[in-house]
C-alpha cells in the first residue's frame, strides 16, 4: 500500500486497555454441516501470506509446545487448593465503531499451567493479577450487536463472561445464543477444545457458525465428541480456503491466510481482519519466520497492528534445545527482524500467546522492558478497526 494511503499515525484511544496509554515508541530502533466460506463470498485472493491488499492488524497468538519452565523454583507458599481464576477486565467506556478486545493472552497450558509449581505458575496461583487465560480475540460489531471468537480455548467460560458487556447476556438462564460465530486457527488444545461447552451438555447452541479450514472441518465432523455437535446442529462448520473473505456486518470482513505450523490434525490458518479504517491480522501460531515464503516486514506491509508469536522470548527457556527445533519465532530474534520497521512505520507489534516460562509475562522483568518500543498484549485491550 502507498505511504499516502495509509491510516494516519497512531493516536491516544486506538488501541485501549482501560485507559492505558499508547506504547511510548523508542527514540532509537531496538538493538538485539459444511458450507463454504461462511456467509459466502469470495471478494478477493490475499495469497497465502500477503498482507499488503488492505491495511491489515496482526494478532498472533501462538501456541507452545507443553514443556517445563526452563528449571525454575518454586517460591511462592503452596496450598491444597487455588482460588477461581481471576475475571478478564476491560476499560468500561467502548468504541462506537467495530473493535477487537483481547481476552486471552497466553499459551495453552494457561498461566497458571497446568501441573506445574514454578514460579512463575505458584505466583499466578497466589495472586490473581498475575493469572492470564489462553489467547484468544473477541471481534465486537456493536453496530449489529454481533461478537465473534477467534478460537475457543479451554477458558471459553471465563472469556464469554468477558464479553457480557457488549452481548448483553439472557438474564436468570443460560443464553443459547452468547456468540454469532467462531474463527478456528488450528487443532491445538487451546484453540478448540472449548468447543465442547457449545454442546447438549453446557450451553446447547443451536447452528452456531464455526468457519474452518476443510481439513479441520472434517476433522471435527469424523472425530468425536465434536462430531456430535454436528451431529445435533450445536455447530455448522463453514469451510475456508486462503484467498476467501468472509464478510461481516459493520463493513467488517475476516481473510484466512495460510500459517506454517505443526499440523498434525488439521492445517493452520491466521486471520486478517479488516474493518471501515485499520485492520488486524491475527496468527495464533506459527513455526519460524524463514517457515514463511515472505519476509515478515514485507508480509506486514501496510499493517497497523502485529500481535506476533510470543511464545518464548529466548533459548534460555530451553536448555538443551537448538534454536531450529523449538517450531516458534523467538521474541528476541522478532525484535532485531522488526526493529527498523517500527522504527520508521506507524507499525505497532504486540506478543501474545506467551508460555508460562516467558520471562516477558512479569511487567518488571528485564526482559520487558528490553522490548521497549514494541508490546505485551493485556487481556481486556482493546483495537479499534
Amino acid at each position: 500500500m502507498p505511504a499516502a494511503d495509509r491510516p494516519t499515525p497512531r493516536t491516544a484511544g486506538r488501541c485501549r486497555h482501560r485507559g492505558a496509554q499508547p506504547i511510548p515508541r523508542s527514540p532509537r530502533p531496538y538493538s538485539r454441516g459444511r458450507r463454504q466460506a461462511g456467509q459466502g463470498a469470495v471478494v478477493e485472493d490475499v495469497g497465502p501470506v500477503s498482507v499488503r491488499h488492505r491495511s491489515p492488524v496482526l494478532a498472533l497468538t501462538l501456541l507452545l509446545p507443553l514443556g517445563g519452565c526452563g528449571g525454575g523454583s518454586s517460591t511462592a507458599p503452596a496450598s491444597e487448593s487455588s482460588p477461581p481464576p481471576a475475571p478478564i477486565t476491560q476499560d468500561n467506556t467502548q468504541p462506537t465503531g467495530p473493535f477487537v478486545r483481547v481476552v486471552g493472552t497466553v499459551q495453552d497450558g494457561g498461566l497458571p499451567h497446568a501441573a506445574c509449581t514454578c514460579t512463575s505458575c505458584e505466583t499466578a496461583r497466589h495472586q490473581p493479577d498475575r493469572r492470564r487465560h489462553i489467547a484468544s480475540l473477541a471481534l465486537v460489531l456493536p453496530a449489529s450487536g454481533k461478537v465473534y471468537l477467534v478460537d475457543a480455548t479451554p477458558d471459553i467460560r471465563d472469556q464469554l463472561s468477558a464479553l457480557r458487556d457488549v452481548r448483553g447476556p439472557v438474564e436468570g438462564r443460560v443464553d443459547r445464543t452468547p456468540l454469532d460465530g467462531i474463527f478456528l486457527t488450528h487443532a491445538h488444545i487451546g484453540h478448540y477444545l472449548g468447543l465442547a461447552f457449545l454442546g447438549f451438555e453446557a450451553v446447547h447452541t443451536q447452528g452456531l457458525p464455526v468457519w474452518a479450514t476443510p481439513r479441520m472441518a472434517e476433522y471435527l465432523s469424523n472425530n468425536g465428541p465434536w462430531s456430535q455437535l454436528v451431529d445435533l446442529n450445536n455447530i455448522t462448520l463453514d469451510e475456508l480456503t486462503p484467498g476467501a473473505v468472509v464478510e461481516l456486518e459493520d463493513g467488517v470482513a475476516v481473510a484466512p491466510i495460510r500459517a506454517p505450523h505443526r499440523d498434525e490434525y488439521a492445517d493452520t490458518l491466521a486471520f486478517r481482519i479488516d474493518g471501515p479504517s485499520r485492520s488486524l491480522f491475527y496468527l495464533p501460531d506459527t513455526d519460524s519466520w524463514v517457515a514463511w515464503s515472505q519476509p515478515l516486514p514485507e508480509a506486514l506491509a501496510g499493517v497497523d497492528y502485529a500481535l506476533l508469536d510470543g511464545t518464548f522470548f529466548s533459548l534460555d527457556e530451553l536448555p538443551g534445545r537448538r534454536v531450529e527445533s523449538i517450531g516458534h519465532p523467538l521474541i528476541s530474534q522478532t525484535l532485531d527482524l522488526m526493529a527498523e520497521t517500527v522504527e520508521n512505520t506507524g507499525l505497532e507489534v504486540y506478543f501474545t500467546h506467551l508460555n508460562h516460562s516467558n520471562p516477558a509475562l512479569d511487567p518488571e522483568s528485564a526482559e520487558r522492558k528490553e522490548i521497549e518500543g514494541f508490546g505485551v498484549l493485556e487481556e481486556g485491550q482493546e483495537f479499534g478497526l
